[in-house]
Protein backbone atom coordinates (compact mmCIF):
# COMPACT_ATOMS: atom_id res chain seq x y z
CA UNK A 1 0.00 0.00 0.00
CA UNK A 2 1.38 3.40 -0.93
CA UNK A 3 2.11 5.93 1.79
CA UNK A 4 -0.31 8.84 2.02
CA UNK A 5 2.25 10.88 3.93
CA UNK A 6 3.51 14.00 2.13
CA UNK A 7 7.02 13.76 0.74
CA UNK A 8 9.48 16.12 2.43
CA UNK A 9 12.65 17.92 1.40
CA UNK A 10 15.08 19.30 3.97
CA UNK A 11 17.96 21.75 3.47
CA UNK A 12 20.41 22.33 6.31
CA UNK A 13 21.71 19.24 8.12
CA UNK A 14 23.34 20.89 11.12
CA UNK A 15 23.04 20.71 14.91
CA UNK A 16 19.24 21.03 14.69
CA UNK A 17 18.55 19.73 11.19
CA UNK A 18 20.11 16.32 11.74
CA UNK A 19 17.97 15.24 14.73
CA UNK A 20 14.86 16.79 13.16
CA UNK A 21 15.41 14.75 9.99
CA UNK A 22 16.00 11.59 12.03
CA UNK A 23 12.59 12.04 13.63
CA UNK A 24 10.86 12.60 10.26
CA UNK A 25 12.44 9.44 8.86
CA UNK A 26 11.47 7.46 11.95
CA UNK A 27 7.87 8.67 11.50
CA UNK A 28 7.84 7.20 7.98
CA UNK A 29 8.00 10.36 5.87
CA UNK A 30 9.72 10.07 2.48
CA UNK A 31 12.68 12.44 2.93
CA UNK A 32 15.07 14.07 0.46
CA UNK A 33 18.00 16.04 1.88
CA UNK A 34 20.53 18.64 0.76
CA UNK A 35 23.39 20.28 2.62
CA UNK A 36 26.13 22.68 1.56
CA UNK A 37 28.63 20.17 2.97
CA UNK A 38 27.27 16.95 1.40
CA UNK A 39 29.08 14.64 3.84
CA UNK A 40 26.76 15.71 6.67
CA UNK A 41 23.88 13.95 4.89
CA UNK A 42 25.55 10.53 5.12
CA UNK A 43 23.87 9.29 8.33
CA UNK A 44 20.45 10.25 6.93
CA UNK A 45 21.10 8.50 3.60
CA UNK A 46 22.09 5.40 5.59
CA UNK A 47 18.75 5.72 7.43
CA UNK A 48 16.77 5.84 4.18
CA UNK A 49 16.83 9.43 2.93
CA UNK A 50 17.54 10.43 -0.67
CA UNK A 51 20.32 12.98 -1.20
CA UNK A 52 20.37 15.59 -3.98
CA UNK A 53 23.08 17.92 -5.26
CA UNK A 54 21.17 21.24 -5.28
CA UNK A 55 18.30 22.87 -3.36
CA UNK A 56 16.32 23.10 -6.63
CA UNK A 57 16.30 19.29 -6.88
CA UNK A 58 14.50 19.02 -3.54
CA UNK A 59 11.39 20.28 -5.35
CA UNK A 60 11.43 17.31 -7.74
CA UNK A 61 10.92 14.91 -4.86
CA UNK A 62 9.02 16.85 -2.19
CA UNK A 63 5.57 18.32 -1.58
CA UNK A 64 7.01 20.35 1.29
CA UNK A 65 10.53 21.84 1.36
CA UNK A 66 11.94 22.61 4.80
CA UNK A 67 14.89 24.82 5.67
CA UNK A 68 17.01 24.95 8.83
CA UNK A 69 19.83 27.33 7.95
CA UNK A 70 22.24 29.72 9.64
CA UNK A 71 20.89 33.17 8.82
CA UNK A 72 18.99 35.42 6.42
CA UNK A 73 21.78 35.56 3.82
CA UNK A 74 22.06 31.77 3.63
CA UNK A 75 18.29 31.32 3.31
CA UNK A 76 18.19 33.89 0.51
CA UNK A 77 20.96 32.04 -1.36
CA UNK A 78 19.38 28.59 -0.89
CA UNK A 79 15.97 29.85 -2.05
CA UNK A 80 16.90 32.31 -4.80
CA UNK A 81 20.43 31.28 -5.83
CA UNK A 82 21.31 29.88 -9.25
CA UNK A 83 20.28 26.35 -8.23
CA UNK A 84 17.95 27.42 -5.45
CA UNK A 85 14.52 26.24 -4.40
CA UNK A 86 12.82 28.90 -6.55
CA UNK A 87 14.40 27.36 -9.67
CA UNK A 88 12.64 24.05 -9.07
CA UNK A 89 9.49 25.20 -7.27
CA UNK A 90 6.08 24.17 -8.52
CA UNK A 91 2.68 25.64 -7.75
CA UNK A 92 1.07 23.97 -4.76
CA UNK A 93 4.35 23.24 -3.02
CA UNK A 94 5.05 24.72 0.39
CA UNK A 95 8.25 26.05 1.97
CA UNK A 96 8.63 25.77 5.74
CA UNK A 97 11.55 27.73 7.19
CA UNK A 98 12.74 26.65 10.66
CA UNK A 99 15.63 29.14 10.57
CA UNK A 100 15.73 32.24 12.78
CA UNK A 101 15.69 35.26 10.47
CA UNK A 102 14.89 38.95 10.34
CA UNK A 103 11.07 39.30 10.22
CA UNK A 104 11.04 41.93 7.46
CA UNK A 105 13.44 39.93 5.28
CA UNK A 106 11.20 36.89 5.74
CA UNK A 107 8.17 38.85 4.54
CA UNK A 108 10.07 40.13 1.51
CA UNK A 109 11.36 36.68 0.53
CA UNK A 110 7.95 35.07 0.99
CA UNK A 111 6.36 37.68 -1.27
CA UNK A 112 9.06 37.21 -3.91
CA UNK A 113 8.73 33.42 -3.87
CA UNK A 114 4.94 33.62 -4.14
CA UNK A 115 5.20 36.05 -7.04
CA UNK A 116 7.69 33.92 -8.95
CA UNK A 117 6.41 30.40 -8.26
CA UNK A 118 3.09 30.47 -6.33
CA UNK A 119 4.89 28.48 -3.62
CA UNK A 120 3.61 29.19 -0.11
CA UNK A 121 5.89 30.17 2.79
CA UNK A 122 5.60 29.40 6.49
CA UNK A 123 8.16 30.83 8.90
CA UNK A 124 8.33 28.29 11.70
CA UNK A 125 11.34 29.00 13.95
CA UNK A 126 11.83 26.61 16.84
CA UNK A 127 12.96 26.76 20.45
CA UNK A 128 14.27 23.93 22.58
CA UNK A 129 17.76 23.34 21.22
CA UNK A 130 19.35 20.07 20.18
CA UNK A 131 17.86 18.26 23.19
CA UNK A 132 14.36 19.38 22.14
CA UNK A 133 15.01 18.40 18.52
CA UNK A 134 16.12 14.92 19.55
CA UNK A 135 13.14 14.43 21.87
CA UNK A 136 10.57 15.95 19.49
CA UNK A 137 9.39 18.48 22.06
CA UNK A 138 10.40 21.74 20.39
CA UNK A 139 8.21 24.82 20.65
CA UNK A 140 7.35 25.89 17.09
CA UNK A 141 6.02 29.40 16.43
CA UNK A 142 4.48 29.83 12.98
CA UNK A 143 3.75 32.74 10.68
CA UNK A 144 1.82 32.34 7.42
CA UNK A 145 -1.56 31.25 6.05
CA UNK A 146 -3.63 29.11 8.41
CA UNK A 147 -4.52 26.68 5.61
CA UNK A 148 -0.82 26.14 4.86
CA UNK A 149 -0.12 25.41 8.51
CA UNK A 150 -2.94 22.86 8.67
CA UNK A 151 -1.37 21.02 5.72
CA UNK A 152 1.84 20.44 7.64
CA UNK A 153 0.68 20.46 11.27
CA UNK A 154 1.02 16.64 11.56
CA UNK A 155 4.60 16.91 10.29
CA UNK A 156 5.42 19.70 12.75
CA UNK A 157 3.96 17.70 15.62
CA UNK A 158 6.58 15.01 14.94
CA UNK A 159 9.16 17.67 15.78
CA UNK A 160 7.48 19.75 18.47
CA UNK A 161 5.11 19.40 21.39
CA UNK A 162 3.61 22.83 20.72
CA UNK A 163 2.77 24.44 17.38
CA UNK A 164 1.31 27.95 17.68
CA UNK A 165 -0.01 30.01 14.77
CA UNK A 166 1.16 33.56 15.56
CA UNK A 167 -0.29 35.36 12.51
CA UNK A 168 0.79 36.21 8.97
CA UNK A 169 4.20 35.61 7.41
CA UNK A 170 6.94 37.00 9.67
CA UNK A 171 4.96 36.62 12.90
CA UNK A 172 6.86 33.44 13.74
CA UNK A 173 10.15 35.29 13.40
CA UNK A 174 8.96 38.13 15.64
CA UNK A 175 8.01 35.55 18.28
CA UNK A 176 11.40 33.82 17.97
CA UNK A 177 13.15 37.17 18.46
CA UNK A 178 11.15 37.62 21.68
CA UNK A 179 12.12 34.09 22.73
CA UNK A 180 15.82 34.74 22.13
CA UNK A 181 15.72 38.04 24.01
CA UNK A 182 14.53 36.15 27.11
CA UNK A 183 16.94 33.22 26.64
CA UNK A 184 20.06 35.32 26.01
CA UNK A 185 19.44 37.81 28.81
CA UNK A 186 18.75 34.85 31.10
CA UNK A 187 22.02 33.15 30.09
CA UNK A 188 24.03 36.28 30.86
CA UNK A 189 22.46 36.72 34.31
CA UNK A 190 23.01 33.02 35.09
CA UNK A 191 26.71 33.53 34.29
CA UNK A 192 26.82 36.49 36.71
CA UNK A 193 25.09 34.40 39.40
CA UNK A 194 27.44 31.43 39.11
CA UNK A 195 30.53 33.67 39.23
CA UNK A 196 29.16 35.58 42.24
CA UNK A 197 28.39 32.35 44.09
CA UNK A 198 31.90 31.03 43.42
CA UNK A 199 33.56 34.26 44.56
CA UNK A 200 31.46 34.19 47.74
CA UNK A 201 32.50 30.65 48.63
CA UNK A 202 29.10 29.14 47.82
CA UNK A 203 28.94 25.84 45.91
CA UNK A 204 27.66 27.09 42.54
CA UNK A 205 26.84 23.54 41.42
CA UNK A 206 23.91 23.63 43.87
CA UNK A 207 22.36 26.85 42.49
CA UNK A 208 20.11 25.17 39.91
CA UNK A 209 18.87 22.61 42.44
CA UNK A 210 18.30 25.24 45.13
CA UNK A 211 16.24 27.50 42.84
CA UNK A 212 14.28 24.73 41.09
CA UNK A 213 10.53 25.35 41.21
CA UNK A 214 10.89 28.94 42.39
CA UNK A 215 10.33 32.16 40.45
CA UNK A 216 13.94 32.18 39.21
CA UNK A 217 13.73 28.69 37.72
CA UNK A 218 14.00 28.16 33.96
CA UNK A 219 15.29 25.64 31.47
CA UNK A 220 18.38 27.79 30.82
CA UNK A 221 19.07 27.85 34.57
CA UNK A 222 18.80 24.07 34.87
CA UNK A 223 20.97 23.46 31.80
CA UNK A 224 23.54 26.27 31.97
CA UNK A 225 24.21 26.77 35.69
CA UNK A 226 25.52 23.22 36.30
CA UNK A 227 27.61 23.36 33.12
CA UNK A 228 29.09 26.72 34.13
CA UNK A 229 29.81 25.57 37.68
CA UNK A 230 31.54 22.40 36.45
CA UNK A 231 33.36 24.01 33.50
CA UNK A 232 31.56 21.60 31.14
CA UNK A 233 31.70 23.58 27.90
CA UNK A 234 31.51 20.58 25.55
CA UNK A 235 29.82 19.08 23.69
CA UNK A 236 28.68 22.36 22.12
CA UNK A 237 24.87 22.18 22.00
CA UNK A 238 24.40 25.71 20.58
CA UNK A 239 26.70 28.55 19.65
CA UNK A 240 27.45 32.00 21.05
CA UNK A 241 27.35 33.29 17.44
CA UNK A 242 23.76 32.09 17.09
CA UNK A 243 22.61 33.95 20.20
CA UNK A 244 24.50 37.04 19.05
CA UNK A 245 22.89 36.92 15.60
CA UNK A 246 19.43 36.59 17.14
CA UNK A 247 20.06 39.44 19.61
CA UNK A 248 21.23 41.68 16.75
CA UNK A 249 18.08 40.73 14.82
CA UNK A 250 15.90 41.63 17.82
CA UNK A 251 17.63 44.99 18.37
CA UNK A 252 17.41 45.91 14.68
CA UNK A 253 13.75 44.92 14.48
CA UNK A 254 12.84 46.76 17.69
CA UNK A 255 14.50 49.90 16.33
CA UNK A 256 12.49 49.60 13.11
CA UNK A 257 9.32 49.29 15.21
CA UNK A 258 10.25 52.23 17.45
CA UNK A 259 10.24 49.90 20.46
CA UNK A 260 12.78 50.36 23.27
CA UNK A 261 14.82 47.26 24.18
CA UNK A 262 17.66 48.52 26.43
CA UNK A 263 18.32 45.22 28.24
CA UNK A 264 18.51 43.33 24.95
CA UNK A 265 20.84 45.99 23.53
CA UNK A 266 23.22 45.53 26.45
CA UNK A 267 22.98 41.75 26.13
CA UNK A 268 23.95 42.00 22.46
CA UNK A 269 27.04 44.05 23.31
CA UNK A 270 28.10 41.63 26.08
CA UNK A 271 27.56 38.67 23.74
CA UNK A 272 29.62 40.47 21.05
CA UNK A 273 32.41 41.13 23.56
CA UNK A 274 32.49 37.46 24.57
CA UNK A 275 32.42 36.34 20.94
CA UNK A 276 35.27 38.69 20.03
CA UNK A 277 37.45 36.97 22.63
CA UNK A 278 37.39 33.71 20.66
CA UNK A 279 34.11 32.20 21.84
CA UNK A 280 31.82 32.60 18.79
CA UNK A 281 31.88 28.85 18.03
CA UNK A 282 31.68 27.88 21.70
CA UNK A 283 28.68 27.00 23.89
CA UNK A 284 26.97 29.86 25.79
CA UNK A 285 27.95 28.10 29.04
CA UNK A 286 31.35 29.76 28.43
CA UNK A 287 29.74 33.13 29.27
CA UNK A 288 30.71 32.51 32.92
CA UNK A 289 34.36 33.04 31.93
CA UNK A 290 33.59 36.75 31.37
CA UNK A 291 32.79 37.17 35.06
CA UNK A 292 35.50 35.09 36.72
CA UNK A 293 38.75 36.64 37.84
CA UNK A 294 41.54 35.79 35.36
CA UNK A 295 43.21 32.54 36.36
CA UNK A 296 40.46 31.68 38.84
CA UNK A 297 40.22 27.95 39.45
CA UNK A 298 36.90 26.39 40.34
Amino acid sequence: MMSMLPSLGFAGIGLMGLPMCRRLLAAGYPLTVWNRNPAKCKPLVQAGARQVATPAELCQHADVVMLCLADTAVVREVVFGSAGVAQGAQSGQLLVDFSSLEPNATREMAAELAGRTAMGWLDAPVSGGVVGAEAGNLAIMVGGEARDLERVRPVLLELGQRVTHMGGVGAGQVTKACNQMIVACNALVIAEVVALAERSGVDASLIAEALAGGFADSKPLQILAPQMADNRFEPVKWHVRTLLKDLDTAVKFSREQGSATPITGLAAQLMRLHGSQGFLEQDPSTLVLMYREPGASV
